[in-house]
């Protein structure tokens, strides 16, 4: 049956000589595999390029109900990029938000609200003109919100170690190795507080937002299965020194 929706890309692999299989999170049907045959075939209106992390589409599939690949007839561009793809800064973040998403989202039925915070993540990335050195970590924080495990931020003078088991700030130091010291609490706090339109949280180094980040990372790890290594993360750290 021919249906109709938007759909983020977020990853995309060879599949044969001529021919990808691209894993789209969808408006509809949420996160659907389809296989894109001819793409280096002169004739061809489904460039490879053309499915590039993070790219938002209007889409014309074939959806069958068994869980098989299924197929694209018509895209369109709902969102044309005018910054991530010319920015070595917004493509890295771009790319990092693609594999996130790619390990983290396993759903196989609708999800408007989350399709929704997706969209308008990628468009402010894209057409921010301001600090995007955290932009990553607001996105790890929201997304947390829709897979079921986001931070309660009660941080206060005796609530100063943030235990990554619990997801709360508490007085004494847990009895595990999972938490976030007192300095940086304070930093992670004051995230919880912020927002993508912000311009920078102030004291925030490079040093610091890396052990954010290896924090954030540590947190989603012990919340979700088979969250592992992000190939993407080196080019990140490297890009904001």
């Amino acid at each position: 049956m021919l249906e109709k929706t938007k759909g983020i890309v977020l990853h995309s692999l060879k599949y044969s000589e001529n021919s990808i299989i691209v894993k789209i999170y969808t408006e509809s049907f949420g996160l659907v595999s389809y296989i894109v045959r001819s793409v280096r075939s002169k004739k061809s209106s489904m460039k490879a390029g053309i499915f590039q992390p993070l790219t938002i589409l209007e889409m014309v599939a074939y959806h069958k109900k068994k869980p098989v690949l299924q197929t694209l007839k018509e895209i369109t561009h709902v969102h044309q990029f005018t910054g991530i793809p010319y920015d070595i800064k917004k493509s890295s973040v771009a790319i990092f938000i693609a594999e996130v998403l790619n390990k983290t989202i396993r759903e196989e039925e609708q999800n408007a609200e989350l399709f929704d915070f997706i969209c308008r993540s990628v468009e402010l990335l894209d057409a921010t003109q301001g600090r995007i050195s955290e932009f990553h970590l607001y996105f790890l924080i929201e997304l947390s919100k829709f897979l079921g495990f986001y931070p309660h931020n009660n941080f206060d003078n005796d609530k100063v170690y943030f235990n990554l088991y619990d997801g709360h700030f508490q007085e004494f130091l847990p009895e595990h190795p999972y938490y976030i010291q007192e300095e940086l609490s304070s930093h992670f706090s004051k995230l919880l507080n912020s927002s993508y339109d912000a311009s920078g949280i102030e004291g925030i180094t490079a040093s610091i937002r890396k052990e954010l980040m290896n924090k954030i990372l540590d947190y989603y790890r012990i919340h979700l299965n088979g969250f592992n290594t992000l190939r993407s993360l080196n080019v990140l750290e490297e890009v904001f020194i």
